[in-house]
This record gives C-alpha cells, sequence and structure tokens, in this order.
C-alpha cells in the first residue's frame, strides 16, 4: 500500500497567520466545515421553542378563556407542526440549504406572531382552528432548521454522527432555558412578551447564518482530531448547561433584578460564542497544513503502482467502488424494488424505508416514547398548579426539563456512539433502557410526593431528549445517507400523533373530567366559571399511570429491533465512508499528475 508523507506538526495551531493573510483566512473560516458547525449550534438553539409551550400556555388559557381540553389541542398541534418534517424533508431534496433555512425563518416569525397579537389582545380573538393553525406553522419551522442544519453537518462528518447529533439536539434542548434567561433579561417577567421573543430571534439566526451551512466534500483536509474538537465543543455546553442550571436554583430562591437578569443572560450569550473560538482554532490548524504541504499534493508512493489495482478488497468495497466508478449505474423504478430493498446500512429509498419492518418497529416506539414524553412536558405548567406550586417555580420546572433535556441528548449521543464503536452494542438497546427511565417519571406525578415533581421533571426532560439522538442515528444508519432529509423527518411522524391520543384525549379530557368533578361539588356547572381548573392529586394520576403503561410497551417493542438489528451492529458500520474517502484521495493523487 501505499503512504503519503505529511510534514511533522502539520496539525498544530498557531503561527504562520500574517496581517496579509487576514482576508484569505476569513473566507475560509467563514466557507469552512467547523464555522458550519458552530453557526448550526446557533440555529438550533433557536429551534427549541416549542420546549417552552408549558410557560407560556398559562397565559394562552387566560387570555382566550380556554379550557384544558382546548388547550392540549393547541398543544398537539405544536407537537404536530415541530415532529411532521415531511414537506422540509422533500423541498430539501430539491433545494440549496439557503432556501430552506430562510422557509423556516419566515414560518417562524408569521406563526409565533400572530400567537402574540392574539393573546396581546391587538387583534380579535383568533378561532381556536386558527390558534391551531399558527401554532403549528410557527412549530413548524423547527424541522426547517434541523433539516438545513441538522441534516447538513450528519452529512459533513458521517462518521462522527453519533456526537454530532447528541450536540445538535442538545443545544435545542437547552434553548428552552436560554431563552428563558433572554426574556428575563429584555422584558422580565412577562409571558407575552416570551411569545414575541421565540417569534423574532430564532427567525434572526436563521436569516444571519443562512449562506454558512452546505454540504461539503467528505474531504481530505479534515484534521485527524475530530472527535476530540466534538469533546471540546461538548465540555462548553456542559458549561453551559451547569451555569443555566445553578441560575435556574438561584432565581428560584432569590428575586432577582433586570440587572441582575441580564448579567445572567451576558454570561450564556458569551458562553453559545466560544465554539467559534474552536472553529477559529481549527480553520488555523488547517491554513498551516496547507501551507506546509506542498502543492501540488506530495505524491503517493506505492510499492508496486502496476499492481495497485489489483489490491483484494470484500464484495461490499468491490460494489461500492463500481458504484462510485459508474454514476450512470442501472436503475429500477422505485415501486418495483419496495419490497427488495438493500441490505441494512446501505442507502434505501424513501419507499423501501417507510414500508420496513425496522421502520414500523421505530415508529410504534417513537409513538409511545415521544407521544408520552410530550404529553409530560406540555402539561407541565398545569401539573404544577394543581399540586398548588407557585408560578416562579412552574418555570424552574421547564427549565429543568430543558437542561436535562440537553444532558439526554449529549449523553445518548456520546455514549451510543462509544458503546457502538467499542462494545457493538446495538443502538436500540439504549432506546430501550432510556423508555424504561421514563416510566419512572411519569409514575413520580402520578402518585406525587412532596419534591417529587422536581425529580419527574430531571427524569423526563434527560429521558425526552436522549431518545430523539437515538432515533435519528438509527435512521441514519439502517436506511442510508441517501434520503437521509427525507427519512429523519419521517422517522418523526409518530411524535404527534402519540401525543394527540395520549395528550388530548387522555390526559385532557382526564383532567377536565376531574375538574368538573369539582365544579359540581361546589355546586356550579361549565358556564359558570371561564377557566376550567383542577386542583389536587387525582387531576393527573389515571393519565400519568397510563402514561406509565403506554412507555413501558414501548420499551418491548424497542428491544424487538435490538434482537432484529444485533447482527448488524455486530460489523463495521462506518466501513464503507473510510473505503469512500481512500477512493477520492486516491483520485485526488491521480488528478494531481
Amino acid at each position: 500500500m501505499g503512504m503519503t508523507q505529511i510534514p511533522p506538526g502539520a496539525f498544530a495551531g498557531g503561527g504562520g497567520l500574517k496581517l496579509a493573510d487576514m482576508p484569505r483566512f476569513l473566507v475560509q473560516l467563514i466557507k469552512g466545515r467547523w464555522f458550519s458547525v458552530f453557526a448550526s449550534f446557533l440555529i438550533m438553539f433557536g429551534a427549541g421553542a416549542t420546549y417552552l409551550f408549558g410557560v407560556y400556555s398559562k397565559q394562552i388559557k387566560s387570555s382566550l378563556g380556554y379550557d384544558q381540553k382546548t388547550l392540549n389541542l393547541i398543544g398537539f398541534f405544536k407537537d404536530l407542526g415541530a415532529n411532521v418534517g415531511v414537506l422540509s424533508g422533500l423541498i430539501a431534496e430539491v433545494t440549496p440549504t439557503w432556501f430552506v433555512l430562510l422557509v423556516g425563518a419566515a414560518m417562524n416569525f408569521a406563526g409565533y406572531f400572530m400567537i402574540f397579537l392574539a393573546v396581546a389582545g391587538k387583534i380579535p380573538k383568533p378561532k381556536v382552528w386558527q390558534m391551531c393553525l399558527y401554532i403549528c406553522i410557527g412549530a413548524n419551522s423547527q424541522n426547517f432548521a434541523n433539516t438545513g442544519a441538522l441534516v447538513t453537518c450528519v452529512k459533513n462528518f458521517p462518521e462522527s454522527r453519533g456526537v454530532m447529533l447528541g450536540l445538535l439536539k442538545g443545544f435545542v434542548g437547552l434553548s428552552g432555558a436560554v431563552l428563558t434567561q433572554i426574556y428575563f433579561a429584555i422584558y422580565g417577567d412577562d409571558s407575552k412578551s416570551l411569545i414575541l421573543l421565540i417569534a423574532w430571534l430564532p427567525a434572526a439566526l436563521s436569516v444571519v447564518f443562512v449562506y454558512t451551512i452546505r454540504t461539503m466534500d467528505n474531504d481530505r483536509n479534515r484534521g485527524p482530531n475530530e472527535l476530540q474538537v466534538f469533546y471540546h465543543f461538548l465540555y462548553v455546553s456542559i458549561v453551559l448547561a451547569l451555569f443555566i442550571m445553578v441560575m435556574t436554583v438561584v432565581q428560584k430562591r432569590v428575586l432577582f433584578s433586570r440587572a441582575a437578569y441580564a448579567g445572567s443572560a451576558t454570561v450564556v450569550c458569551v458562553l453559545l460564542f466560544v465554539p467559534l473560538l474552536i472553529a477559529i482554532r481549527e480553520e488555523l490548524r488547517l491554513w498551516n497544513l496547507k501551507k506546509r504541504v506542498p502543492d501540488p499534493p506530495t505524491e503517493v508512493v506505492f510499492e508496486n503502482p502496476k499492481e495497485e489495482k489489483k489490491v483484494s478488497s470484500s464484495p461490499a468495497e468491490q460494489n461500492l467502488i463500481r458504484n462510485l466508478e459508474s454514476p450512470k449505474a442501472e436503475s429500477k423504478s422505485c415501486f418495483l424494488t419496495i419490497f427488495n430493498p438493500p441490505e441494512r446500512g446501505e442507502d434505501y429509498t424513501i419507499l423501501q424505508a417507510l414500508l420496513s419492518l425496522d421502520m414500523l418497529i421505530l415508529f410504534l416506539a417513537t409513538l409511545c416514547g415521544l407521544g408520552s414524553s410530550l404529553t409530560a412536558v406540555d402539561n407541565l405548567g398545569q401539573i404544577g398548579e394543581s399540586l398548588g406550586y407557585p408560578t416562579r417555580t412552574v418555570s424552574s420546572f421547564v427549565s429543568l426539563v430543558s437542561i436535562w433535556n440537553y444532558f439526554g441528548r449529549v449523553f445518548s449521543g456520546f455514549v451510543s456512539e462509544s458503546l457502538l464503536v467499542k462494545y457493538k452494542v446495538p443502538r436500540p438497546l439504549m432506546m430501550t433502557f432510556v423508555l424504561l427511565l421514563s416510566c419512572i417519571g411519569h409514575l413520580l406525578i402520578a402518585f406525587p410526593l412532596p419534591g417529587s415533581v422536581y425529580f419527574a421533571s430531571v427524569i423526563i426532560g434527560f429521558s425526552f431528549g436522549a431518545q430523539l439522538p437515538l432515533l435519528f442515528a438509527i435512521i441514519s444508519e439502517l436506511f442510508g445517507l441517501k434520503y437521509y432529509s427525507t427519512l429523519f423527518n419521517c422517522g418523526q411522524l409518530a411524535s404527534p400523533l402519540g401525543s394527540y391520543i395520549l395528550n388530548v384525549k387522555v390526559a385532557g379530557f382526564l383532567y377536565d373530567r376531574e375538574a368538573l368533578k369539582e365544579l359540581a361539588k361546589k355546586g356550579l356547572d361549565r358556564s359558570s366559571v371561564k377557566e376550567l381548573t383542577c386542583l389536587g392529586k387525582q387531576c393527573y394520576r389515571m393519565s400519568f399511570s397510563i402514561l406509565a403503561v403506554v412507555t413501558f410497551f414501548g420499551a418491548v417493542v424497542s428491544l424487538v429491533l435490538v434482537f432484529r438489528t444485533r447482527e448488524f451492529y455486530r460489523g463495521d458500520i462506518y466501513k464503507k465512508f473510510r473505503v469512500q474517502e481512500e477512493e477520492e484521495k486516491k483520485d485526488a493523487v491521480v488528478d494531481s499528475r
């Protein structure tokens, strides 16, 4: 085999950047892979406004006079918009990334700004279906951010997809707590203005960074320390999460002034921009590498050039090479191959993936797991109110869910990747354990003890966050990356269906039934009160007992996928990417000659 001579210290940072080189270096930085990652972090941080529904839902309920079932219906349409991302996936298949991000920004502003106008009384009271439409449009914008940023980063770093998914979805999980800090600093304790904040800020972030995020070649300029860089991003995000968690606890016990909130928000914003320094450092290393490596590229010396083409390879590698060399290989109608899919890990068509048994199992597990978790998150405000917690404490529940949502996402991304690479542990097995953990959180709400809602918020936030990177990584591994922008959005479709069944038909219905019982005891009926409210442990006991059972069933279903895919995960699932990269390097050397 051949060897490429790389000068020692080529990946060292520092040195070699003169003032005259700054313009060219800035162009490289902004066009580079690592700046794209930083921009994706900021866009994903703005894409988690749906997790703040528990904070401002009470404002919608009181301002517009809704009962809990109506509010849960609006919550369902929020979940529907947030999880039905097929449209964004299909648009991404035929349009550039910048167009996807701009569409998402426009939808985000339009949807949430109309909700703000309605709640603030700036427009006549909308009908329920109009409110459902507004929140569905606003929430659906996060799919365009996901498709534009997350899918692009996974394609740019296919061999680090687990950690990349964990980091990006982690920033989404943190966004609720980050936005809360910013909203306290700018607007004070005014939940109407929170809706205004989530209308303009995420849209502005997408517009600012719209041209920096794009799919790049799986490149020969990548350094050997890629995973180490991701760990540096992780450390920064952990510091950010811990700071927000400390602030959440302190703000619950101490009455903060506007200046104190401004100071807290400033620290948060500074920490959000630390990844930019990491991106600059990595691009500087690449800059120095390019200066030290001769141009044209150093010649690859083979022991026997004539025999190079005869190097033996596995059938899978030979098949991949044939596909690379023959882009116009024989193709068949997608309808004729629906029930004749390739091996796991190869590129499925959209129909092959959607109709496969593996996807159906994932769909059912997601319906149970994410549907139950979304129901818990959406009802946190009313859960706290029913158990007698003050408004500020209820906001801390939402922040705890957001923070531990982050920890769940980065934990599942990094740990599942490590277990997969080192010990060949199937990723669906971690999904099973996460769902079992979620059952405990639901039971803590069904049978509350003093302070148990704090623990339930942590557990539900962690398990909810952990499910998403696992789901997206499993889909990319089983069905390939060719149609990933559509398939990963299709994978979320079960979530709003589960939310509708469990949130509207179970939790909302049972809550209103208990509230009507309380009114009947007082000799009143529904028409005598504007807002239907239930107080006491019985309000959510039955509904969260049902959620615990449903989630346990989802864990059992996930275990079926573990047994179906255990042989696939025992192999080297990233081998084909390394083979493809080697082929690209060989072609580059041939072209340079």
